[in-house]
């Protein structure tokens, strides 16, 4: 027990953490700030220099909080003072080791534990105290910890500096009786990647700072330290971390920040020393010697620096070795490396901490039986997409060096470079990072986080995470937004700013900006893409208002952390939809083709006004060169030198007037009586849906138009009107006045040029005496669609149970089987599944589409299957890796969704059961869509069908 005999710990800050700082005074609580006084430090001058660095940091945080400034003194109680608090590491200061040696201070959980610290406050210490503050750490980062933990409690977040986030100022603080603490983070290092820096963070350093020197990097440590991480891959994009500055690592070693090297950099050689000082080949083969002693120096100017030594050895420039795989040659490569080390340091080899990093293609080393010795940590990957190869397997023998996972949120590569803003949504993160904690990497979590900025949310997250998996629920990754907004800009309107959060990320996701093109998302059907603008644009209204709601304190930081990523995108997806817009217009002959031209060109330059003001404006030009990345123009992986806008297309409109008509759903042209256009249908199961037609001038002078119809029970707005370039019809259907069955019915469509023009419109108002009691989905336009969560009942079993994952698919949630580690399953009666009720009124051969995240076989299978079945048809068995290609994995982390297709019979119209079943643990299921004939081409596919209110199992939950 942490604490005095009898106290309580409660968890510290993190998110779900207890707060312990009050503004207000508390009965036996210690006042940290009152009557315009800061409690005195009393800090050890035996203590660590990085220890000694935080216990600053937090009195000039004291002093942002309190506009006071709290004193510092070293090994002595001060005198006149009757409160006062002390901070120290266990055995390196004196005061606090006197209490625990006279049992006022318990710390029999700190001796021997890892970076675990304790708050708490004792009455009495000493004779001339009457309280005393302790926070106290196991060792040198627990100590740390403790201090940047109060720092965030009383309100300065750890992106006060790199995101500007203000802090406002207390009239008290007060720190309230109990016993604080984290306990030991549960994954040993956790830390960042700064990679794919150029040309944004290096452009920005060399102007800031003048490079990649300890000017910046104590921006970084601290950061980092903040944040409660502990390592760092540092910059390496024509960098060297030991080489660009020789203060570099002996800062970070004094910070307590732990230094390693990126998966292609040996032996703390970061890869531009080779090109500076590297003599011959990068090849062991036939300049082995040459290589070994440019390690060896690696490793003797590491010295005592705490670190962990990357191994083995990739190609030069981050390529593969050779071609094929060379395991005697990689093993001989290992073999002196450990020799160099253990050598150069003088300490036995598992003394020092090594990883191998099973990198693309270095991971096929492993997998045809390389092995190194049991102290290196496996550092396992993902696939560059967030979504993770390997994992250990569940009856592994344990390694003393533990396995890791190194992470992206960024990539250089295919399908395409991502670089430019976030696109990585909590639950995905949390989703495959809670999986590696499960299989028991925990060792290292590393994340590749490109520039730093702007990662800032994810960031926090990953870190928070790793710290300890099982705190955070995917159920609760609401809360924590809503605890991180809070902690940014207040709790006023920090439930709508993770709202902001979590959306732009999750749109971003769906197709990642330097993915994207005019043709991404559908123009005809489902209204895709202008709901995919519509979205953004909400988002971009209330981030607006929210902005302009919060005090001009805050607005540097809104923009960075909030309205700068919505905006942009929002633009972006408004530009390329645009650019859409303006090719359909030039094929279909719209007068309005130049019009959308004239906007495309106004958003792309508003694209670079978006950036300049996050370069130019911003915190007085404090982010300069953070928005240089490239992001319109891709024509494949690489990114363009510079955005360029996509090609437009013209058209040439003659003077004189001519109607032309088209309909949702057709590209087709209409500009006479021949050949109708058909609306798609409406249905009586979905009332709220309309459609429109477009009536539109192929000339330059306007004309006027007037619909007609037969029936009353169409509603038509605007039914006439005049037309200078276009005007979108609205049609919509009065229940209330359809006739019942199906019906046809012409609108006519006249022109003052003369011309008259007629669309059908497909009405089906029929309700099957059948669906008067039916509970499920309905099939309507010819498909069945249904998110994954929405099922009607499911079946569990003691060892399987079913998860929803909140807001982890493109479109909703998501559903997985947990846990992850449970075995292989045989689907069958009694087995679990969950099942969705539809009714169709198709017979025969149907095919079902199952919509899943793209995760990978990390189980060394052959690939995650699940089982499918309608009805009392048999039940399929589904590989989501049966196509291994590279084109298979390209198109589903482009599309962030793996597709899968099954076939199945339809026996009779009316009610139907849908089984998906459980096999392989580790699969999230987001939609499967029934296609009766209906669906439609569009990105995110036909949106959900209608669903009646949902009959509910006793052995089943909703």
């Amino acid at each position: 027990m942490l604490g005095l005999p009898g106290s309580t710990i409660v968890n510290a800050q993190i998110a779900g953490g207890a707060r312990y700082v009050s503004e207000t005074a508390i009965q036996d609580g210690f006042a940290l700030f009152a009557k315009g006084q800061v409690a005195t430090i009393v800090a050890s001058k035996q203590d660590y220099a990085g220890v000694d660095r935080a216990i600053h940091n937090l009195q000039t945080d004291l002093s942002k909080v309190t506009q006071a400034n709290a004193d510092i003194v070293y090994d002595q109680i001060p005198k006149g003072k009757k409160s006062i608090v002390l901070i120290g590491t266990l055995g390196k200061h004196p005061l606090i080791d006197q209490l625990v040696k006279s049992k006022k201070l318990n710390s029999s959980d700190l001796p021997g534990k890892w970076e675990t610290f304790s708050i708490q406050t004792i009455n009495k210490p000493f004779s001339n105290i009457d309280k005393v503050l302790v926070i106290v750490g196991s060792d040198k980062r627990g100590t740390i910890f403790g201090a940047y933990d109060v720092s965030a409690q009383i309100g300065v977040s750890p992106w006060n500096w790199w995101a500007d986030v203000p802090v406002q100022t207390k009239s008290a603080l007060y720190i309230k009786p109990g016993v604080y603490s984290q306990g030991e983070p549960k994954v040993k290092y956790r830390g960042i990647f700064i990679n794919d820096e150029a040309p944004a963070l290096s452009g920005w350093t060399k102007e800031k700072f003048g490079g990649f020197n300890h000017q910046f990097y104590e921006k970084v440590f601290e950061l980092i330290l903040r944040l409660k991480g502990n390592f760092l891959w540092p910059a390496m994009w024509g960098n060297a971390f030991y080489d660009d500055d020789p203060l570099n690592a002996p800062l970070a070693d004094e910070y307590g920040v732990v230094i390693s090297t990126s998966h292609h950099e040996p032996l703390m050689r970061a890869h531009d020393e080779w090109r500076r000082h590297g003599k011959g080949q990068w090849n062991y083969t036939n300049n082995d010697s040459t290589l070994r002693e440019f390690w060896r120096a690696g490793i003797k100017r590491m010295g005592n620096n705490e670190s962990v030594v990357t191994l083995a050895m990739r190609g030069d420039g981050d390529a593969p070795m050779t071609q094929g795989t060379a395991i005697e040659l990689l093993e001989r490569i290992v073999k002196d490396q450990r020799q160099i080390i253990a050598e150069t340091t003088g300490k036995p080899i598992e003394q020092t901490p090594q990883v191998w990093a099973l990198y693309k293609e270095v991971q096929d080393y492993y997998d045809k039986g390389m092995r190194v010795p049991d102290d290196v940590t496996l550092l396992l990957c993902d696939d560059n997409w967030g979504n993770i190869r390997k994992l250990p397997k569940l009856d592994a023998k344990p390694r003393a060096g533990g396995y890791g996972i190194y992470y992206h949120f960024d990539y250089v590569g295919g399908p395409r470079n991502y670089k430019w803003l976030n696109t990585n949504p909590l639950p995905r993160i949390h989703e495959q990072m809670s999986l590696a904690y499960t299989y028991g990497a925990r060792q290292i979590w590393v994340v590749n986080v490109g520039d730093i900025k702007p990662m800032e949310f994810p960031i926090s997250f990953f870190l928070d995470l790793a710290w300890d998996p099982t705190r955070i629920k995917s159920d609760q990754i609401d809360q924590y937004s809503e605890q991180w907004a809070a902690q940014q800009f207040g709790p006023t309107y920090a439930k709508d700013i993770a709202g902001l959060l979590a959306k732009y990320a999750k749109y971003n996701s769906r197709r990642k900006p330097e993915l994207l093109s005019p043709d991404t998302y559908s123009l005809l059907h489902y209204r895709e893409a202008e709901t995919v603008v519509k979205d953004y644009n909400a988002l971009l209204a209330l981030a607006e208002k929210i902005n302009t709601s919060l005090p001009p304190s805050y607005h540097d930081a809104f923009f960075q952390l909030v309205l700068h990523p919505i905006k942009a995108c929002a633009n972006l997806n408004e530009l390329y939809y645009t650019v859409a817009l303006n090719r359909l217009y030039a094929k279909q002959g719209r007068s309005a083709t130049h019009k959308m031209a004239e906007k495309a060109r106004a958003l792309y330059q508003r694209d670079s006004e978006i950036s300049d003001y996050y370069n130019k404006t911003l915190a007085n030009g404090k982010w300069n060169h953070m928005m240089d990345q490239t992001h319109i123009g891709y024509t494949y992986w690489q990114q363009p030198a510079q955005n360029k806008i996509p090609d437009l297309s013209s058209y040439e409109a003659p003077i004189a007037a001519k109607m032309g008509v088209a309909v949702e759903g057709n590209a087709l042209v209409r500009t006479d009586a021949s050949d109708p256009l058909v609306l798609p249908g409406f249905y009586a199961q979905t009332p709220e849906i309309g459609h429109y037609l477009d009536v539109f001038n192929q000339g330059i002078t306007p004309f006027t138009y007037q619909i007609t119809s037969t029936t009353n029970c169409l509603q038509i707005e605007p039914q006439q009107g005049k037309i200078e370039n276009e005007q979108r019809i609205e049609i919509r259907v009065d229940w209330s006045k359809a006739p019942p069955g199906f019906s046809r019915f012409p609108l006519l469509i006249k022109a003052s040029t003369g011309q008259e023009i007629s669309v059908y419109v497909d009405v089906q108002n029929i309700i099957s005496p059948e669906l008067n009691n039916f509970k499920g989905f309905v099939e309507t336009d010819g498909y069945v669609s249904m998110l994954a969560e929405h099922f009607s009942r499911s079946l569990e079993s003691p060892e399987v149970k079913w998860q929803q994952l909140p807001d982890i698919g493109l479109q909703a949630g998501g559903m997985t089987s947990s846990p992850a580690t449970a075995s292989i399953k045989t689907p069958g009666p009694g087995s679990p599944c969950l099942e969705y009720s539809f009714y169709s009124g198709k017979i025969g051969e149907t095919r079902v589409n199952a919509l899943f995240s793209p995760t990978l076989e990390f189980n060394e299978s052959s690939g995650l299957r699940y089982g499918i079945s309608i009805d009392d048809g048999p039940i399929q068995t589904v590989n989501l890796h049966q196509d291994k290609s590279n084109q298979a994995w390209e198109r589903s982390v482009a599309n962030n969704v793996r597709s899968l297709f099954s076939t199945h019979v339809l026996t009779q119209a009316g009610a139907h059961t849908l089984k998906y079943w459980v096999i392989d643990p580790g699969i999230v299921l987001q939609k499967i869509v029934i296609d009766l004939g209906g669906v439609k081409n569009a990105y995110l596919g036909p949106p959900e069908s209608p669903r009646k209110e949902l009959l509910i199992s006793p052995n089943s939950k909703k």
